[in-house]
């Protein structure tokens, strides 16, 4: 009886003890265990506020037939001199918030619809000279060329014809309230560290 009543004396006594040096000075636990596996997917949360304005507000035409006219001078001697070729695009969309907040881009497609080029504008090529500007105003692009480059009909296919994209500016950019050549208020305005 005294050997069993000795044995559970021991097995309580050294149970303390490991209690007491895992519970340290100041009682706080030990270092964190391994991370466990991870569990399941919770409910979804609600929908977040609309973001910007994105490029729903474009506007393209179609492949538009545009015909150039001649730019001419005429002279003292009565001769009369072509000096380049102009054309106009009516433009229902290019308003004046457009003109001065947002992109305009025209394109030229060199050649057919089912075999297209197309060529940003303004063009230049410096083999054979040609260029093609665009000028835009109130309802209107300009083209100017110094070649005819209006659209061409060749056994029912149509060439060379041109198409606008108006993208409304959506923010606008935020203005620097520093002076970008003075370092200390640059250093300041974004938090640099020397």
């Amino acid at each position: 009886m005294k050997r069993m009543s000795f044995n559970i004396i021991s097995c309580l006594l050294l149970a303390f003890a490991l209690f007491a040096v895992s519970c340290g000075k100041d009682g706080a636990a030990g270092p964190a265990g391994p991370a466990g596996p991870a569990g399941p997917a919770g409910p979804a949360g609600p929908a977040g506020p609309a973001g910007p304005e994105g490029t729903a507000n474009v506007i393209y035409s179609d492949w538009l037939d545009v015909t150039f006219k001649a730019d001419t001078v005429h002279n003292t001697d009565g001769t009369i001199d072509t000096i380049g070729y102009f054309s106009q695009i009516n433009v229902t969309g290019l308003t004046l918030d457009m003109l001065t907040s947002g992109e305009i881009k025209v394109y030229l497609n060199g050649f057919s619809a089912a075999d297209p080029t197309v060529i940003p504008l303004p063009y230049i090529n410096v083999f054979s000279g040609l260029s093609i500007t665009s000028l835009f105003y109130l309802n209107t692009i300009e083209l100017y060329s110094n070649a005819n480059v209006g659209t061409v009909t060749q056994n029912s296919v149509k060439y060379q014809q041109y198409r606008y994209i108006l993208i409304p500016g959506g923010t606008p950019a935020r203005k620097a309230p520093i002076d970008w050549n003075n370092y200390k208020a640059v250093q300041q305005y974004l938090g640099l560290k020397n």
